[in-house]
């Protein structure tokens, strides 16, 4: 004979969860998926945050040294981009045509490294050494404003 411990006269109906139990679980998890979903996100935005300013920031170096490898050309920096042959075509250029070649270097890197990418150059020649501003600039979703990676290099003419 198998005693139970149960008193006499009692019943147990209770074989596993209510439903109530369950919706609050659901919802519990819900609101916790959500809030992976939303820290996913912002990982993401912040991924290619990083991303365009590590293009900013190799295309400001490239201007840079592009402008010390041609410290004569002066103000024409800040002038328009021209598709001069400098570097491919075996043209021999002067100092402002290899700046004109320069600029459309470097305006073609940064529309194809960064959105609405745009890239100036000002020269100073107030102060000595001369000092060049180069400033990258690009849109960015969400952002308020423009961003803009800035650097001041100084440059001694040869």
């Amino acid at each position: 004979m198998t005693r139970r411990n149960t008193r006499p006269g009692t019943t147990h109906n209770q074989g596993g969860f209510s439903l109530i139990e369950v919706l609050i679980a659901l919802v519990i998890m819900s609101v916790g998926m959500l809030g992976i979903a939303g820290l996913y996100v912002e990982g993401m935005n912040a991924g290619r945050t990083s991303i365009f300013r590590h293009h900013a920031v190799t295309l400001a170096g490239d201007v840079a040294d592009r402008i010390r490898a041609n410290p004569r050309a002066g103000n024409a920096y800040a002038g328009v981009r021209g598709n001069n042959n400098c570097v491919l075509g075996n043209v021999n250029c002067d100092p402002e045509q290899m700046a004109a070649n320069d600029i459309d270097l470097w305006k073609t890197q940064a529309d194809d490294m960064l959105p609405n990418g745009d890239v100036t150059v000002t020269y100073n020649d107030d102060v000595v050494p001369p000092t060049y501003t180069i400033a990258v600039s690009w849109e960015e979703a969400g952002a308020d404003g423009t961003p803009t990676y800035t650097i001041v290099i100084p440059v001694l003419g040869i």
